[in-house]
């Protein structure tokens, strides 16, 4: 009897709360529906500090600090988490302000001749932006202009704040042209153009006017930071003069060294700094 007993409920024990057993099991069995979540999250979407870093506010490392500090939203939730992924089509704030993570390009051209400063030409003639195509797959524009039948270095780039500074006359960017006349340079002349010259009603800025070193005396280098157009030629027009070729050799510091007319080349980090710094 005892055995019968015995028998019994250790049948019974084994089969005495089924539900619980069941739940045994599920409580330790991972919810098949979080699995795609998780791969999803983990293959797509980019850090957060890269995505900061990327839209051209400061460095991975600089993010990590403002991320920590409540300085960033995404999607109007405040993220102080680091390694944060941001998804496709979320909304990031950066002290209340939408940033983009398009990373900035910066590109130099040594203009040819017989190329327009457009983006397209409804005449179809050729343009600037045919040179640089294949430069990078973000949209880039040219900062300022040089016109059809001046050469020299035009800078692209997709960071809108650097070129408003680039071209705005206060910050006395330095550009530097070799102008080629179609006469000598008189001495009486080349002094007036140390004075007050007045173009249009309006005077115009010459930082520094001479004789091309080892040149004719039709061969003049001229420093302005006007960006008015076609200002260079209207200088010497001014004074009797034909300009017969243009050619920027200076931009903001940047020069044409190992950049052969019609190439272009990518700004080092150490430029690109001190573009930022004027």
């Amino acid at each position: 009897m005892n055995s019968k007993n015995s028998s019994r409920g250790r049948q019974a024990g084994r089969n005495s709360n089924p539900q619980e057993k069941n739940q045994f099991k599920k409580d330790f069995r991972k919810p098949k529906s979080n699995k795609p979540t998780q791969k999803k999250t983990e293959s797509t979407g980019i850090r957060l500090n890269k995505f900061i870093s990327n839209s051209g506010i400061c460095s991975r490392r600089e993010a990590d600090t403002y991320i920590e500090h409540g300085s960033v939203s995404v999607n109007g939730e405040l993220v102080t988490e680091m390694g944060y992924k941001v998804q496709p089509g979320d909304e990031v704030r950066f002290d209340g302000t939408l940033i983009s993570m398009e990373q900035k390009r910066y590109v130099l051209l040594n203009k040819p001749k017989n190329y327009i400063t457009t983006m397209e030409d409804d005449r179809g003639r050729k343009t600037v932006m045919e040179l640089v195509g294949n430069a990078t797959k973000e949209r880039i524009y040219p900062v300022g202009r040089l016109d059809r039948n001046t050469t020299g270095l035009l800078l692209f780039t997709n960071d809108g704040e650097l070129a408003k500074k680039l071209t705005h006359p206060k910050h006395n960017v330095r550009k530097l042209y070799h102008a080629s006349l179609d006469k000598k340079l008189s001495i009486a002349d080349l002094e007036k153009l140390r004075g007050d010259v007045i173009i249009e009603g309006r005077k115009v800025f010459i930082d520094a006017v001479s004789y091309v070193e080892g040149e004719r005396k039709t061969e003049v280098g001229i420093e302005i930071h006007s960006g008015r157009n076609r200002i260079v030629r209207k200088i010497f027009e001014h004074f009797g003069y034909t300009v017969t070729k243009l050619d920027r050799v200076i931009f903001a510091g940047l020069t044409k060294k190992n950049l052969p007319r019609g190439r272009w080349r990518e700004l080092t980090q150490q430029e690109i700094n001190t573009l930022q710094m004027l």
